[in-house]
């Protein structure tokens, strides 16, 4: 029988939000070369296409919004499954490795091909770049995070 240790609500907001941080952290200092505004407005271009990189501010908390949106759909999924998958509750840094690679093959092969990005031919290097900050900096967290939220009796 499981038990919380705090609320759902708060366990998904916290990982949510520091999976989410250290993700845009991650992509603006690596990926991005210190342009917060320029990644953030590329992922704002998903929805609006080319006007992202044309518009104000505006963009940059829209692309901002999308971001932590899609942080947290990956913590609710991860959430409401946790108590099915065994893996999860007893491999932590194995099962938040492996949910990495599986939102990086969600948002590379689901997600982005349905935006206004523009479909690139697939490059390895930045492929496994892309795939190692998705598992350590949102897979670790929501796994740690999530499974430090349930309790379990042995």
């Amino acid at each position: 029988m499981a038990a919380t240790t705090t609320s759902p609500f708060k366990s998904i907001l916290l990982a949510g939000f520091i999976a989410g941080t250290l993700d845009i952290t991650a992509a603006i200092t690596i990926l991005g070369k210190m342009n917060a505004p320029g990644v953030l407005r590329f992922i704002a271009s998903g929805f609006f296409g080319k006007e992202a990189f044309t518009g104000g501010s505006e963009m940059v908390w829209v692309g901002l919004f999308f971001h932590f949106l899609i942080a947290f759909s990956f913590t609710i999924v991860y959430y409401l499954i946790f108590p099915f998958v065994p893996l999860f509750r007893h491999h932590r840094i194995l099962s938040g490795l492996l949910y990495g690679m599986f939102v990086w093959g969600i948002m590379d092969l689901v997600v982005v091909p349905q935006t206004k990005i523009p479909r690139a031919s697939l490059q390895w290097e930045g492929a496994l770049l892309n795939m190692a900050i998705l598992m350590v900096c949102v897979g670790l967290p929501i796994s740690f995070f999530i499974s430090r939220h349930y309790s379990f009796k042995r």
